[in-house]
């Protein structure tokens, strides 16, 4: 069984001991405190509210079954009369219809086959009866006669009370829930912002739980000392900056440095998202906006961070409908109160967003954000980093190189490391493993990357054979192509949405790629389809997804990256995108019907050129590929040791990347993702949308070969 990786600062835990009764009581009261956090709080109830509600309740039982239970027997207004004309009436009370009465001597009726002696009686008049009184008056002269109101009917009462009761309680509810969270017992409260004050309880997150982003925790560190040491900064006369806007892929971290910021900071800090701003009413998103500042400006020097920056902060007069919009006179507000004809000194405004491109400019001009803080996807020292310190407080075993984890997980964010490092956790403890091992990271590492393995799909033989070859086809033309990244796995087992991939490794971080690489990448991508035209004499749905993005690599080569002889160093097509609907929908027309009939040949050429490619490279050596896919056949899973093992030591060296395809000048696309897999086999879910991994043959030899 390895030891812990022994981390700094951290107690010693060996895995499997136990840590003594110090420990386990200090355990135990972590626990407890973190099931109180966990727990919604009680909410208290009001005793006074509870016997309210318990006299009423009683009150209708009683006036609902109690009130007319009493010894009275109830007789027919016959047998009333003929007690009447017999003179044994002693009194009688007359409720509307209703007689109450008493006689003088017991008389009898019959119930139930049984006679029944009673002297206390009622009956109803079936009509009004104005003779009854003389009637009484002449046989019993004696008689007590009496008179009362109505009694109160307490059910037709409750009954007409509880509509509007119902209408209150729904009312009441309605003005509560948009309030806006501007605190309990405030109905009407909608101008509230609702902004968390950090002061005392501010998140235990510093600087030094941010791994990954030097240069972002520089420019944030440099505003904490700013509010910190002002007159520092203020003595050559310089100006303490306003704002700062962070701006990064989903998972880079964005809101973890603001927490850090909180943490770090000696002063208030108030938290908000920006979708809090968006309310029903109208002119309540302005009046959030002023209320956040106006509590900004009475806790100064504080910072206001707004999270998801482009729910409220997008351009404006974007609108399909060209008439006024409640979310731009929010945004109005908002640039009022960061640059308006008021100062706002000692506040600054942190924002984070993922999509700066649909930010109104007049929100990103210096004097209101002054700084853009770019939090990009941590390079291999980075990732490094962040796996360390994601696993502060995993039990790690010896053999984990946290190096060796990063160099393959090129292109994952800091949220998808940290959710690498609780995966292999979690997998760790279904093994029932005392420590984290490194098969566990890998294991872990293939799901998230390549995805969950998926033993339950059962498959022919045919469609087994022809996944084969055609992941042999992409490995054998990534292995004999030079400059190709190494491969690190091939299988056929469906993973994801495949039936079959194969994965390459880069060994270097890169950002930029020749027109030889992509080619490359061209090359491998037909390789599957190749090798199934050469081994199987026919083709299948499985280069679907090799297909689609090879023409859209080809086609962004040709019109974006100007990587085509005949059209030159020229951009085609523009991407039109609607910053109201925030996505792409079409591509603008900014060339002639000529020009896009060469756009679509030399497209054409080079998909044609790179298949041409990689069938001559499969049909010189396709003892290999016979090989290879027998391989894959009897152990469904190689790995890129096993793979040069299997086909010789005359692999070619290995160099360069196997990134989605950056642009020319060394900055990726905005759409770049990390390096992806080729999906095999492939028919009820294509790789559509994935990106290219490039790794690519000279253009110009390809294309004459």
């Amino acid at each position: 069984m390895p030891d812990e990786r022994k981390k700094p600062n951290r107690p010693n835990r060996p895995a499997g001991q136990g840590q003594g009764p110090g420990r386990d009581e200090e355990s135990r009261k972590r626990r407890e405190e973190l099931s109180r956090k966990l727990l919604p709080p009680q909410r208290s109830r009001n005793p006074f509210v509870s016997w309210i509600l318990f006299v009423f309740l009683a009150l209708v039982a009683y006036h609902l079954f109690l009130q007319n239970r009493s010894t009275e027997t109830r007789i027919s207004y016959t047998q009333f009369k003929e007690e009447v004309q017999a003179g044994n009436l002693q009194s009688a009370d007359f409720i509307e219809r209703e007689i109450h009465g008493v006689l003088i001597d017991p008389g009898t009726v019959m119930r139930e086959g049984e006679q029944i002696s009673y002297r206390e009686f009622y009956t109803w008049m079936p009509l009004d009866d104005p003779d009854i009184l003389g009637y009484i008056d002449e046989h019993s002269p004696n008689a007590m006669l009496d008179g009362q109101p109505p009694p109160t009917n307490w059910g037709g009462v409750l009954f007409s009370v509880l509509p509007l009761a119902v209408i209150i309680i729904f009312w009441i509810f309605i003005m509560r829930s948009m309030r806006g969270g501007a605190g309990p017992g405030k109905a009407f409260s909608f101008g509230k912002s609702g902004a968390r004050l950090l002061t005392e309880d501010r998140p235990k997150v510093t600087f030094d739980d941010v791994a990954g982003l030097p240069e972002a925790k520089q420019e944030l560190q440099e505003i904490v000392e700013f509010l910190r040491e002002p007159r520092r900064f203020q003595r050559l006369g310089g100006k303490i900056p306003k704002g700062a806007l962070l701006v990064g892929a989903p998972g880079t971290g964005k809101t973890l440095l603001a927490r850090a910021v909180a943490g770090e900071a000696d002063v208030p800090f108030l938290s908000i998202s920006g979708s809090s701003f968006v309310e029903m009413f109208v002119g309540v998103g302005a009046a959030r906006v002023r209320d956040l500042f106006e509590q900004g400006k009475s806790n100064a020097p504080c910072i206001i961070f707004i999270d998801e920056l482009d729910a409220v902060g997008r351009m404006r007069g974007a609108g399909l409908g060209g008439g006024h919009d409640e979310r731009e006179q929010t945004l109005n507000q908002l640039l009022v109160e960061m640059d308006g004809f008021e100062s706002n000194d000692g506040v600054i405004l942190i924002a984070a967003t993922n999509r700066p491109d649909v930010l109104d400019p007049a929100l990103l001009r210096p004097g209101r954000f002054d700084r853009q803080v770019v939090v990009d996807q941590p390079d291999l020292q980075g990732r490094k980093g962040i796996l360390e310190v994601s696993a502060q407080d995993v039990i790690v075993g010896d053999d984990v190189d946290f190096e060796v984890v990063a160099r393959g997980t090129p292109g994952l964010s800091g949220a998808d490391l940290a959710n690498l490092v609780n995966e292999a956790a979690l997998l760790a403890a279904r093994r029932d493993h005392k420590a984290v091992k490194a098969e566990d990271f890998e294991d872990a590492k293939d799901k998230i990357m390549l995805g969950m393995e998926r033993k339950s799909v059962i498959l022919s033989e045919e469609e087994i054979r022809n996944t084969a070859y055609h992941e042999s086809g992409h490995t054998l033309v990534a292995w004999l192509t030079p400059g190709s990244d190494p491969i690190h796995k091939v299988t056929i087992i469906p993973r994801g949405r495949a039936l079959g991939l194969t994965y390459l490794l880069p060994e270097d971080e890169r950002h930029n790629y020749t027109k030889d690489q992509l080619f490359n990448n061209l090359t491998r991508l037909m390789g599957g389809r190749a090798a199934e035209e050469i081994a199987l004499k026919q083709t299948t749905m499985g280069a679907m997804g090799d297909i689609d993005t090879a023409t859209e690599l080809a086609r962004r080569m040709v019109c974006e990256w100007g990587m085509s002889d005949v059209l030159g160093p020229v951009s085609f097509g523009k991407e039109e995108r609607h910053v109201f609907l925030g996505r792409e929908m079409g591509r603008v027309k900014d060339h002639s019907e000529a020009t896009a009939v060469l756009i679509d040949q030399e497209i054409r050429s080079l998909v044609d050129a790179a298949a041409a490619r990689a069938k001559e490279l499969l049909t010189e050596n396709l003892d290999k590929l016979h090989l290879l896919a027998d391989a894959l056949l009897k152990r469904e899973t190689l790995t890129g040791t096993e793979i040069d093992e299997l086909l010789g030591v005359g692999a070619p060296a290995s160099s360069g990347g196997s990134p989605d395809a950056g642009e020319s000048g060394g900055k990726p696309s905005d759409e770049e993702k990390p390096p992806q897999p080729d999906h095999g086999a492939e028919a009820a879910a294509p790789e559509s949308d994935n990106k290219p991994s490039p790794d690519h043959e000279d253009d110009t030899s390809s294309a004459s070969a």
